[in-house]
């Protein structure tokens, strides 16, 4: 079995990743999970959360995603992220930005919830809940981002 796997993160805005990796932590929509060479197939929504690569020397690289799915294969890993940045990147005014996002997604599923069904009015409520959280792991504060009713 290979030390190493590919690891592939993309966004809509840029890639963000294209290493060699130990290892790969990611925040899986039914928990998280991590893969190493030789791993099963499958393929992981994501839940927004910190995606964390062990890389072949042990040093650890972090990115911020909004959500997406990874399609993990025995040599490879293939993340396609909502939204990623890498976690140098996220300042308190990119978090807000991401939490105003998922704030109208929060508002749009609640005023139409008769149209869109308890589901996704509840995936909107867990979906606040994950990106106040990943402020909070960051240390950044989700309170500080509000839309205007």
């Amino acid at each position: 079995m290979a030390d190493t796997m590919q690891f592939d993160l993309v966004s809509p805005e840029r890639s963000l990743a294209s290493v060699p990796v130990r290892e790969v932590r990611l925040p899986g929509n039914d928990g998280d999970l991590t893969a190493m060479p030789g791993h099963a197939p499958a393929i992981v929504t994501l839940r927004p959360g910190m995606v964390v690569l062990v890389g072949a020397d042990g040093t650890t690289r972090e990115f911020a995603v909004t959500g997406g799915f990874a399609e993990i294969n025995a040599d490879s890993i293939s993340l396609l992220a909502e939204r990623g940045h890498p976690r140098e990147e996220i300042t308190q005014e990119v978090f807000n930005d991401m939490m105003k996002d998922a704030q109208r997604v929060h508002r749009n599923a609640t005023e139409r919830r008769e149209h869109v069904g308890e589901e996704v009015v509840t995936a909107a409520v867990k979906l606040m809940g994950d990106m106040q959280a990943l402020g909070t792991h960051i240390g950044l504060d989700p309170n500080q981002s509000t839309v205007p009713d």
